[in-house]
């Protein structure tokens, strides 16, 4: 890893604002801030209040002590008890490239595993290879289609993994 200041933590409440903007901000650098994905959902403008639900967290990635991403674990809506979503896993360039999003990865998939999920669920686009590599790095595999009603409906690829 590169010898880069940075520290994940749980998310504040005075996050929500900077939060909001980082996620943005990364969705419009891939060109994918639509309908249907985590950039118009209102639950991103106040993703503590979101996080503060049983069986949840957020954690978030600083890089020089400012705000570059982060992700969080939530049980999945529209689902039985058993499964969680990894939910709104972005970083910044910053934080990119150094390992940062290996151990946030770690970070949520221990803290399902310690709330007593069976498995993890996530949605993303083919646009985000990167993290498409990652999850394919850390055990997730590809679904035929969506589960659960995140309502998301232009994240076109869905993977799960057995905790």
């Amino acid at each position: 890893m590169e010898n880069t200041a940075f520290r994940i933590r749980l998310i504040q409440e005075d996050d929500n604002r900077t939060l909001a903007q980082t996620i943005r901000t990364v969705l419009a650098e891939y060109g994918i801030c639509r309908q249907g994905t985590v950039a118009t959902d209102p639950a991103t403008d106040n993703l503590f209040s979101l996080y503060q639900d049983p069986g949840s967290t957020y954690f978030i990635v600083e890089v020089d002590k400012h705000i570059a991403g982060g992700a969080g674990i939530h049980k999945l809506n529209g689902n039985e008890t058993g499964i969680c979503e990894l939910q709104k896993m972005y970083l910044l360039p910053a934080a990119r490239g150094k390992g940062i999003g290996s151990l946030l990865m770690k970070k949520c998939l221990q803290f399902a595993k310690e709330q007593g999920y069976a498995q993890c669920y996530l949605e993303t686009m083919p646009e985000l290879k990167a993290a498409i590599r990652l999850y394919e790095k850390t055990g997730f595999h590809y679904l035929r289609r969506p589960v659960g009603n995140t309502g998301h409906y232009a994240c076109g690829i869905w993977m799960t993994k057995e905790l």
